[in-house]
């Protein structure tokens, strides 16, 4: 008798081949079988009616710290995601000199917005080294499978004290130790190597990620390692007009070419559209195509929809720091949204100077970039829903209408303010981008960023709204935006044994009610160790994720199974 049958199944199966109706046959947590099956199963489920995909990979997540004190791994958990990988941006918490765990931690809490008392509080350390690292994570049991890259930061941090955090140039004796313990990291099973290129990802303290103004010598000699210990993927993190950072796209694209051909080994780029260089990622693309030409694996990671700062009562806003906020900032949300709706606290609110640091200013100067984000989240909204156009259209100021919107709802609406991704007010360029033949789907940036996005509802984003929804452009084949969250990310990590429904792989798989797949709008909960507040999202329509054969979750609600596991790269 087989353990698992999955029956009458529409299987997109991650290659990007058309969908077929098939059976699979689960044995000892792979697939056995994928068409007519007639012997039983010990469990059957019923899967007529729905799409059955791969467990998502997502390559482009900060779960660092997350992943040594929560087993789901939410919010991808609720997204079909089965398999993630950390490191990124080159920030991560190894290796670490037992005196400078405060400063990783500060550089994460800068660079990926994590609260640092939740980081505190919630990491065990039980490490030094990158391998004691690797063993730490392997030791504890968890829902979903993880991999991680070594990150520039905390090495060159290990290595040079603070004359790396400082961005000095590295001697030959620190590239030598670098290259040392990258060797030793990827040989222990790292995935890769992260490095950051945009100076505007700083410490608390100001500084950039360390890393940041590296030179070829240090970043070749750590590439070449990576390639000497068997392989690895070296993700960079770059952009253009921001913020001072060396070089921009096309130098990255240029040494980052150079390094995939000459070490033979696999380099992803971040790519997003930049909106004081609206048109640009075109250009992008079109020098990866040259060095792709030459010989160089150069993989474009792309975003499913643009970057949206969530607005709210429960996060931040341009009233936060003015007088007649703060006497109420103490009260449950409703109850504060009732207080600032007194007409006369509701004035004096208004007649006050913003105060607010950060995305208040920007949120008033940019109004035209800001949107209800709505009960069924809207992720390409119409540039006459905006803020502007609401305050032009009824009269009232842009402070009006913002406050207004954001008390909906009894103080939980939320408003996207499309700070990145949206110059042109649609989403055309995403869909370009994925269409790309080697770009793969990234950048959703799962647990960073927690107060202020919650971009890892993406993969729900992609399939219900670019494969389903879609009628302000053209939309995507279901099989091409499944292909780009599962044999794409899974390939560029040489993760051979998923990303596809084929006899042999890991049995990772959803089964979705296509049809029904819905996101949920946004929640601001207050789970975090030390009870920091975070922002997740959920979705309705994914019946059942499994890893490695076992069910995981059923209906979007959590089975207990705790299959997961950390993934090693395997030296080649």
């Amino acid at each position: 008798m087989i353990d698992l049958v999955i029956r009458g199944g529409r299987v997109v199966d991650g290659t990007g081949r058309p969908a077929r109706t098939a059976d699979i046959a689960v044995e000892d947590g792979r697939i056995a079988a994928v068409g007519r099956i007639d012997a039983p199963g010990a469990e059957e489920i019923d899967a007529d009616g729905l799409l059955v995909t791969p467990g998502f990979v997502d390559p482009h997540t900060h779960y660092d710290g997350q992943a040594t004190w929560d087993p789901l791994l939410t919010p991808s958990f609720f997204h079909g995601v089965t398999t993630v990988v950390m490191g990124n941006c080159g920030v991560g918490f190894a290796p670490v000199r037992p005196d400078r765990k405060e400063f990783l931690i500060a550089l994460m809490e800068g660079v990926e917005d994590i609260p640092g008392t939740a980081l505190h509080e919630g990491i065990q350390w039980a490490w030094e080294s990158f391998p004691e690292y690797l063993d730490a994570l392997d030791g504890m049991q968890r829902a979903i499978d993880i991999g991680t890259h070594l990150p520039h930061g905390s090495l060159r941090a290990y290595v040079m004290d603070e004359r790396g955090a400082d961005n000095e140039p590295a001697t030959d004796e620190d590239i030598d130790r670098m290259a040392e313990l990258a060797f030793e990291a990827v040989r222990a099973g790292a995935l890769g190597f992260s490095t950051n290129r945009l100076a505007m990802h700083t410490s608390k303290d100001g500084r950039p990620v360390p890393g940041t103004y590296a030179d070829e010598r240090e970043l070749f000699a750590i590439g070449r390692a990576v390639a000497r210990a068997g392989g690895g993927v070296v993700e960079i993190v770059s952009a253009e007009g921001m913020g001072t950072s060396p070089g921009g796209y096309h130098a990255d694209v240029d040494w980052g070419g150079r390094l995939a051909r000459e070490a033979g080994i696999p380099v992803t780029l971040c790519l997003t559209q930049i909106d004081n260089h609206p048109d640009l990622w075109r250009d992008v693309l079109g020098w990866i195509h040259t060095e792709q030409d030459r010989g160089a694996e150069l993989v474009p990671q792309v975003a499913g929809r643009p970057l949206g700062i969530l607005i709210g009562l429960g996060t931040k806003h341009p009233f936060q720091g003015r007088a007649a906020y703060e006497e109420v900032v103490g009260l449950p949300v409703p109850q504060r949204a009732a207080a600032l709706r007194d007409p006369a606290r509701r004035q004096r609110l208004l007649e006050q100077p913003c105060a607010a640091p950060g995305v208040g200013p920007l949120v008033l100067r940019m109004p035209a970039k800001v949107f209800p984000l709505g009960s069924r989240p809207d992720y390409e909204p119409a540039p006459e829903t905006s803020v502007a156009a609401q305050a032009a259209a009824s009269g009232r100021t842009i402070e009006e209408t913002l406050l207004d919107l954001m008390l909906e709802q009894d103080g939980r609406a939320l408003l996207l303010f499309t700070l990145g991704g949206y110059a042109r007010f649609n989403l055309d360029h995403i869909g370009e981008m994925l269409s790309e033949p080697s770009s793969i789907m990234g950048l959703a940036d799962g647990g960073a960023h927690c107060s202020l996005i919650c971009d890892a509802s993406a993969p729900t984003s992609v399939l219900s709204y670019w494969a389903r929804d879609r009628t302000r452009g053209p939309r995507l084949p279901v099989e091409l935006a499944v292909a780009k969250m599962t044999s794409g990310p899974a390939h560029l990590y040489r993760l051979s044994d998923r990303g596809t429904v084929a006899p042999g792989m890991r049995a990772d798989l959803n089964l979705i009610d296509f049809d029904h797949l819905t996101l949920r709008p946004p929640e601001v909960v207050d789970d975090l160790p030390t009870h920091a507040s975070r922002l997740i999202q959920r979705a309705d329509g994914y019946v059942a994720t499994l890893v490695a054969g076992q069910v995981i979750s059923r209906q979007g609600v959590e089975t207990g199974a705790r299959p997961g596991r950390l993934v090693r790269r395997q030296p080649v």
